[in-house]
């Protein structure tokens, strides 16, 4: 508890392995985060809209409202467990910098209008959202790698 108060880590190892262990898993979702996306709605641009909008010529249906919208539910949800986490720890090894602060508020901006923008771009049928979609899931994604990996530095060699 005393963490909490001095954000002193040196007198806890056990506190340090915790955090660590916690960071680890943190960068861990963050790349299977990646691969599901991929896997389940697309990689490129291209592969994204046909899987949102599907192709009448082809016979490819557009994904369905409900998948999608569990997949946003999920993704808020998933979204904001970690950020708050990985946010927490990141505020709590680093001194209150400017750029922390503003990396902090850019991740969590950008990682809340992800999911909107991909359900946005479903309801309203605009391809233009699609790479914007594509853009702000992997900035919310290399932004929170880095202070990830920026905190697990610090925790580990304080």
């Amino acid at each position: 508890m005393k963490f909490l108060i001095t954000k002193e880590l040196e007198y806890s190892r056990l506190l340090k392995h915790l955090m660590a262990a916690v960071l680890f898993f943190i960068l861990l979702y963050l790349g299977f985060d990646v691969a599901l996306h991929a896997y389940v709605i697309g990689a490129e641009i291209q592969e994204i809209a046909l899987t949102l909008f599907g192709d009448r010529e082809n016979f490819v249906e557009p994904m369905l409202l409900d998948a999608l919208l569990l997949q946003v539910h999920t993704d808020l949800f998933m979204t904001l467990f970690a950020l708050l986490i990985l946010t927490a720890i990141t505020i709590r090894v680093h001194d209150s910098k400017a750029l922390t602060m503003w990396a902090v508020h850019l991740v969590f901006i950008v990682g809340i209008l992800a999911p909107a923008i991909l359900l946005l771009a479903y309801l309203l049928e605009v391809s233009w959202l699609v790479p914007v979609w594509l853009f702000t899931f992997a900035l919310w994604h290399f932004v929170a790698f880095i202070l990830g990996v920026s905190a697990f530095k610090r925790v580990l060699f304080l």
